[in-house]
């Protein structure tokens, strides 16, 4: 919307700064950072005035999350949508199809998590909606968005993948190009879902992750710089920038809230939604692989789960204390701060790795 402003330039010359991309990108920062804050304190006091006891707490989980978090409220995932997606529309250039396409898995994503979220507290059961359900809505939403990203994508960029350290390749996909870009999207919606478990853990990773991932598209969207760094060009996705910038500051402010000791959990509707915008993104300006490398916490959190279950229906042993992996390092006696700021500070490291794959080709 604040993009359209530049054409009365001639009038005001200042107004000429909303052509710039890093001009709406900081834009974009700082008024989801603001609509957080500003609409904060009431979202969670109309959410605790709805949510009688809070998120249910699993009993499978740590003890001491049973007493330490019962009764704080869940679904503050819609805080950080309500800022993501108010900032987004006021500083993005809203005839680019690339923009939609993300919102769309964003807020679709977001509405599938809202029904677990609203399931689990009016029945005060932490199961919700069946994940079978939440799996085929989830794939239904990324399909369509990767069917359009598909159509508005140049060849042959469009059925193409990109491979972390090597230049000028471009692997084609053909027609799994379609289910692969679903695969980043559900599997990344997913990975963020499983490490919210606990103050803090999910948000700081997701907003380094975007962070990067904004550097990146802004990178890919300009011709020069993407020539220079030899990377595949994708006309049109440095826009995105904006929408990472939003994430960012929706980030920032919902973690005012979400620090030690939580006022608010983000809940499904918030750690879908965040995921599959970041897989969402990276299937736009074709760094899916790279995403596994920036996410690699995520991953690890994943993979932590998925090797506890197998291993306990094949040996009938646990490989881990407990999973998700954060609360492995619980069980072992980490304070839940200890837990959460190294992961951080991995979150960190891979953030850099990552980066790393844009010049090491």
């Amino acid at each position: 919307m604040f993009l359209y402003l530049y054409q009365y330039a001639d009038q005001l010359p200042i107004l000429n700064l909303f052509r710039y991309l890093t001009f709406r990108a900081g834009g974009a920062v700082m008024t989801a950072l603001l609509v957080a804050f500003i609409f904060g304190p009431s979202v969670i006091r109309w959410l605790k005035s709805k949510q009688t006891n809070g998120q249910p707490i699993r009993d499978c989980g740590p003890q001491s999350h049973i007493v330490e978090k019962q009764g704080t409220p869940t679904m503050g995932g819609f805080l950080i949508l309500l800022a993501l997606t108010l900032s987004t529309l006021l500083w993005a250039d809203l005839t680019n199809p690339y923009v939609w396409a993300v919102m769309m898995v964003t807020l679709g994503f977001g509405v599938i998590g809202f029904a677990d979220d609203y399931q689990k507290v009016t029945q005060s059961n932490h199961k919700g909606v069946s994940g079978k359900l939440k799996l085929v809505l989830e794939i239904a939403v990324a399909a369509l968005a990767a069917w359009w990203v598909n159509s508005v994508t140049p060849e042959p960029l469009s059925g193409g993948l990109a491979i972390p350290f090597v230049k000028d390749l471009l692997v084609p996909l053909g027609w799994l190009a379609i289910p692969f870009a679903v695969f980043v999207m559900v599997g990344a919606s997913n990975s963020v879902n499983l490490t919210d478990g606990l103050d803090g853990l999910a948000i700081v990773p997701v907003i380094i992750a975007a962070g990067t991932f904004g550097f990146i598209a802004y990178l890919v969207g300009n011709s020069v710089f993407s020539n220079y760094l030899q990377l595949h060009a994708v006309p049109g996705a440095g826009e995105l920038v904006v929408i990472c910038g939003a994430l960012v500051g929706a980030g920032l402010g919902f973690l005012w809230f979400n620090a030690p000791p939580a006022m608010i959990f983000m809940g499904d509707t918030g750690s879908l939604a965040l995921g599959g915008t970041l897989g969402a993104i990276s299937v736009v300006i074709k760094h899916e692989l790279v995403l596994a490398i920036v996410g690699g916490l995520f991953v690890l959190e994943t993979v932590s789960v998925i090797v506890q279950v197998a291993s306990f229906k094949l040996t009938g042993k646990r490989v881990f204390r407990m999973a998700p992996l954060h609360h492995h390092f619980e069980e072992k006696g980490w304070a839940e701060s200890t837990v959460v700021i190294r992961f951080w500070i991995i979150a960190v490291i891979l953030a850099l790795v990552g980066l790393a794959t844009l010049k090491l080709r």
